[in-house]
């Protein structure tokens, strides 16, 4: 389960920007030659906005084209699937009908890898568990993988004759047509009799699709025969991302068993497919993938959290004979970027100094870490220049708006002051001298800044970090935000944002662009507040490690906790709380009203898994363990289980409810399906109790469009009607 980024349209606000309070800012940046650096605002490098940067001279060129494969794929072959170009743009690979091809761009030549595709059997095109928790949303279902030399292909083979089928129903006869949200459905979409679309989806304790790893070289003159990788499909396992060598004579492979508290990185041989094991770790809890890897020369570079509770770095030699730790300390959310093998230096982002913000630091060879940003500012985006010498990123935080800049990695970003952050453990001396860096300014060459020229903070409800103790002594972190004209002498309702799902945080300090959405609290006079419990990361493995067999037990102790520390301020009025989460949030709003009401008195709960037994194999018995191995755990984390404890049935004559919980789901939700409310419901409607639900048809796990406008507004309407009254 992956956390929620809702998308809506703006509804219900009256405030407004003038066009000279923000600049827009890039979107994107890479390097088009170790000394210039092109910008781009809608990713394109094609936009009229485009420009490059010289980090020499300074100068600036406008409207550049930034070099670029292709704006558009010269071919576009009938029926292709994830267009890939090879490394040296000679070819495509894509897949059609879960078939693998590969096309050659001069000829036009079609080359087809693998013959048995069906509706069962998917050829470099990922089965439903693999895309959603392994590979990710963004692969868009592609199992395929070029290596560096454009000469061989490997990719992963899906069988899923045993995974079971589970049907989404649509009200449209064209789902498609109905889902793009974008007006409302023409006639001839509705249908009298809808469609139905089927997933291959296992549930928690259902069989997991089985894998095979091919690997084909495209450069025989002959028709391309696959080379099967060394292991027995038949295991109930998986498999992660896979990863290239250097030299593409070697694909590595990370395996782990049904449980995943095991892995196994193996180097496997392109001509024949026999493997070679070269690391092993074990953890008492669950593991993570490796994922990403930096190669050099002599090995790999990755971040791992095993030893000390804390993600570390490691190198680990191609022959698995030499593995050794970089660094020590408070790591979390590390991210490996560059490696200078020469000198011994590993560049990487972590969150270090502050476990709200990513900077970038360097580790040399003799494990001394050096911050090459200021900690007070989040930073994003890092991109080296070819030779190193260059970065170029993002920053901000709650009250800096986002600036763009590159710097040089040698002095690195000069603190300009630390913003909203008041806390004495960061009050700390600039990270490197204050002097004139030759080329840049203190905190490196700004070639972008989202404050614009009218730009004024006292008008805007910005957010102050906070932070709470839980009862066994956890340190949590909140972001808060007051009304514009807050008033401490005043009680006010408050507003409480939640995710809760493990490593998941969401509370970051970094720049939010003020907006009807996130202005309509301070507007209508509620404190807004984003707390996390101790899953997110913020404490290591130690905090994580806790919720292993038990989701939402102890996730339900923090947020009551962060229900108390609100109530003991004088500001709040303890009786108008309201919470607000989708998907895992929206299972822990849930719960929250049944066993909580005396804290938190309202909540929307979006798209919630309300008994773990409807969501899938891999997230589900990462943290759970099977439904088998582990039934009170599973049994004590269905919410379906606490709907007797919510206080609010028919009958009771009263214009406000004193408490009041309203569901929200849309019936084409492919990740956290509709199931799971219609099951709360009906428990729901069995005990007598009176709640809202909210339906979105064809909805998936986020509203868009109109949809999200309907769902902003009747949100705002309902804290409305249940904060604010009397």
């Amino acid at each position: 389960m992956k956390k929620l980024f809702l998308i809506f349209m703006l509804g219900l606000g009256a405030f407004s920007l003038s066009a000279q309070e923000f600049n827009p800012v890039p979107r994107a940046w890479k390097w088009v030659s170790p000394q210039e650096v092109a910008f781009t605002y809608d990713g394109t490098y094609e936009d009229d906005g485009a420009f490059s940067i010289n980090v020499r001279n300074r100068k600036r060129t406008e409207g550049i084209k930034a070099p670029a494969k292709y704006s558009e794929f010269p071919l576009n072959p009938k029926g292709a699937v994830n267009l890939t170009y090879s490394p040296d743009s000679t070819k495509l690979a894509f897949t059609r009908d879960n078939d693998l091809y590969v096309v050659d761009i001069a000829s036009g030549v079609e080359t087809r890898i693998t013959n048995d595709g069906t509706d069962l059997i998917l050829n470099g095109y990922a089965s439903w568990v693999y895309y959603e928790e392994i590979l990710g949303r963004p692969s868009r279902y592609k199992a395929f993988w070029w290596s560096p030399d454009s000469k061989k292909i490997g990719f992963y083979r899906f069988d899923n004759t045993e995974v079971p089928l589970f049907p989404i129903y649509s009200a449209y006869a064209n789902p498609s047509a109905a889902a793009s949200q974008s007006q409302s459905p023409k006639v001839t979409d509705l249908g009298l009799g809808g469609s139905l679309s089927e997933t291959r989806y296992p549930k928690a304790g259902q069989t997991n699709p089985q894998v095979r790893i091919g690997i084909v070289d495209i450069t025989s003159e002959e028709s391309p025969s696959i080379v099967w990788a060394d292991f027995d499909p038949t295991l109930d396992q998986y498999f992660g991302i896979p990863f290239w060598g250097p030299d593409s004579q070697e694909f590595f492979i990370a395996r782990m068993p049904r449980l995943q508290n095991t892995l196994d990185l193996y180097s496997v041989n392109v001509n024949d497919g026999s493997k070679k094991h070269i690391y092993n770790e074990t953890y008492k809890t669950w593991l993570n993938w490796i994922n990403p890897v930096v190669f050099t020369e002599k090995g790999l570079y990755m971040a791992r959290e095993f030893e000390t509770g804390w993600q570390q770095i490691y190198f680990l030699s191609y022959d698995g004979k030499e593995f050794r730790r970089l660094t020590d300390g408070t790591n979390w959310s590390v991210t490996v970027l560059r490696v200078d093998e020469k000198k011994g230096d590993v560049y990487f982002t972590a969150k270090r100094d502050a476990t709200v913000r990513h900077a970038l630091y360097k580790v040399d060879s003799k494990g001394v870490v050096k911050a090459l940003t200021d900690p007070a500012y989040n930073v994003t985006g890092v991109v080296f220049s070819p030779d190193g010498k260059y970065f170029a990123a993002s920053y901000s935080n709650v009250t800096t708006p986002t600036r763009v800049a590159v710097f040089s990695t040698s002095e690195g970003m000069v603190s300009e002051g630390h913003g909203n952050d008041i806390e004495p453990a960061n009050l700390r001396k600039p990270i490197v001298p204050a002097k004139k860096q030759k080329g840049f300014g203190l905190s490196g060459y700004v070639v972008a800044d989202m404050k614009g020229p009218d730009y004024d903070a006292s008008k805007y409800a910005l957010g102050q970090l906070v932070h709470m103790k839980t009862r066994d002594g956890f340190t949590l972190p909140g972001m808060i935000v007051y009304p514009k004209n807050f008033d401490p002498a005043k009680q006010y309702p408050v507003h409480v944002d939640i995710y809760g799902g493990p490593d998941s945080p969401l509370v970051n300090d970094r720049w939010l662009m003020p907006s009807s959405s996130n202005q309509w609290y301070s507007d209508n006079e509620i404190i807004q507040i984003t707390v996390d419990p101790r899953a997110e990361g913020h404490n290591g493995r130690e905090g994580l490690d806790m919720i292993y067999r038990q989701l939402s037990v102890v996730e339900l102790e923090d947020f009551c906790d962060w229900a108390d520390w609100l109530m003991a301020q004088p500001y709040v009025r303890d009786e108008k709380i309201g919470i607000e989460g989708f998907s895992y949030g929206g299972m822990m709003t849930a719960l929250i009203l049944f066993r909580a009401s005396d804290k938190f008195h309202y909540g929307i709960a979006g798209a919630g898994v309300y008994d773990w037994l409807l969501y899938d194999t891999h997230y589900t018995e990462r943290y759970m363990d099977t439904p088998q191995a582990n039934p009170d755990g599973y049994k004590a984390g269905s919410i379906i289980n606490y709907v007797s404890e919510y206080p609010v049935e028919y009958g009771v004559s009263t214009e406000v409810e004193p408490v009041m919980l309203k569901l929200t789901h849309g019936t084409g939700d492919d990740n956290v399906h509709l199931q799971n409310s219609l099951w709360l419901i009906n428990e729901l409607h069995r005990h007598g109790k009176k709640f809202d639900f909210m339906i979105y048809p064809d909805g998936m796990h986020g509203y868009r469009g109109y949809q999200g406008t309907h769902f902003q507004n009747a949100n705002n309407e309902f804290w409305l009607k249940y904060l604010k009254s009397e």
